[in-house]
């Protein structure tokens, strides 16, 4: 299968110059091992070596003496022995570009092992965006809006039966050679080896199955919703199984050393007006197609739900200002006050500039949105944060163009980083 290219290739090929080692995590089958292989040497597969597993155990140099960049792939199935073997020979060679690791999913005694400061770059790879999957131009760059750009697009044949089908399809390289339907039984299967056995090795063993895919399937109806974990432990009861407020904590925290789950931190700053700012997080799950998975959800019966359907857009969208907020050393945020104004996503760069964003599926919604971010806009104390770079309305379809108030259109099929 041919390499897509990635984002993340740039930044992984800036960090090889830069640190001894670079650690690349992410959730399975994102993509994680497939980019490392571009620019490694040579590689140790700890995952399907069994070999090379049990000569850690004698002399971690045996396995760890590859032409350099090595690839050590799902390093964390050996514990701290790899990470700090990795880190002295970093030491030892005094090179940057030494080892590339690759995980997907956070080792038990993480907390133990030393924090490898000035030794290990760190990166976060998501599913594929849009851009990447070939299914956005990358007309409208983020990093262009942000310094103060206004490209336009042309309408393009994006719709929004063809959002849902990308929605079920996800952004895993493997499925998107896959019609909608294979690809929904396979984020099925996905999440199924989630509850059954990714989540109960970290975890615990003890951990019911069916309790796990109650609580993902909460998480699916939040998706984009402020988050709550008392909410979320009191959606996954049912009739059959029940979530205390404490086992939900622990299967969110184990959702998060799996990078399956993402917080949207709340965006802090300045304001001119007396409202207060809210600091809840809003939940995704790291893919929208896991949500719709999840909820058993076709193309058919969210066009039949246009507010899961919306709800599933936001996360999408998140997930990609996500990856190209990562091109332009930026986060993503959002914004809720008091009065009750909220903003979908705030991304903000490292240099403090930033833009803010709403998400409307529906073209007759964009003056409603417009007109909120002109009103979060006035809010703004600029004189301490600056005025912003941009005020954009991404939406499923039509023109990319600088409306007559200021706030860009942004279709989602020419959004890239």
């Amino acid at each position: 299968m041919e390499y897509l290219p990635r984002v993340l290739d740039d930044l992984l090929a800036a960090r090889l110059t830069s640190a001894g080692a670079v650690l690349i995590e992410g959730p399975k089958a994102c993509g994680k091992t497939r980019t490392a292989q571009q620019v490694a040497r040579s590689a140790v597969h700890l995952d399907r070596d069994e070999a090379s597993l049990h000569a850690l155990q004698v002399d971690p140099a045996l396995v760890l003496a590859g032409d350099p960049p090595q690839l050590v792939d799902e390093w964390q199935l050996d514990g701290t022995r790899v990470w700090n073997h990795v880190r002295a020979q970093v030491d030892l060679r005094g090179a940057p570009g030494q080892f590339i690791l690759t995980g997907s999913a956070v080792p038990d005694d993480d907390a133990r092992r030393h924090s490898g400061a000035g030794r290990f770059a760190r990166l976060l790879m998501r599913p594929m965006s849009l851009y990447e999957s070939g299914d956005s131009d990358g007309s409208m760059s983020l990093r262009a809006l942000l310094a103060g750009e206004r490209p336009h697009a042309r309408a393009g044949a994006m719709t929004v039966p063809g959002i849902a089908e990308l929605i079920v399809r996800g952004g895993w390289p493997l499925n998107l050679r896959m019609g909608a339907d294979a690809a929904a039984a396979a984020n099925r299967d996905y999440l199924r080896t989630v509850a059954e056995i990714d989540l109960p090795r970290i975890a615990g063993p003890r951990r019911d199955p069916a309790r796990v895919t109650r609580f993902i399937q909460a998480l699916a109806r939040n998706t984009a919703m402020e988050h709550v974990v008392t909410r979320l432990a009191a959606e996954a009861d049912g009739d059959d199984v029940s979530v205390s407020r404490l086992t939900a904590h622990e299967y969110q925290d184990a959702l998060t050393r799996l990078m399956l789950l993402e917080v949207q931190p709340a965006w802090s700053t300045h304001l001119r007006s007396r409202a207060r700012l809210r600091d809840r997080p809003r939940t995704h799950l790291i893919d929208p197609s896991l949500a719709a998975a999840a909820l058993d959800a076709t193309p058919e019966r969210l066009l039949r739900d246009l507010n899961t359907l919306g709800l599933l857009f936001e996360s999408l969208v998140v997930r990609d200002l996500r990856v190209y907020a990562d091109a332009a050393d930026g986060a993503v945020h959002h914004y809720r006050d008091s009065d009750g104004l909220e903003v979908d996503a705030i991304v903000e760069a490292r240099d403090g500039t930033w833009g803010a964003f709403e998400v409307k599926l529906g073209a007759g919604q964009i003056d409603q949105a417009a007109s909120r971010l002109l009103k979060f806009a006035e809010k703004i104390d600029t004189a301490k944060v600056g005025a912003p770079a941009v005020l954009g309305v991404v939406t499923a379809s039509g023109y990319g163009l600088t409306r007559p108030d200021g706030v860009v259109t942004i279709p989602i099929g020419a959004l890239g980083p």
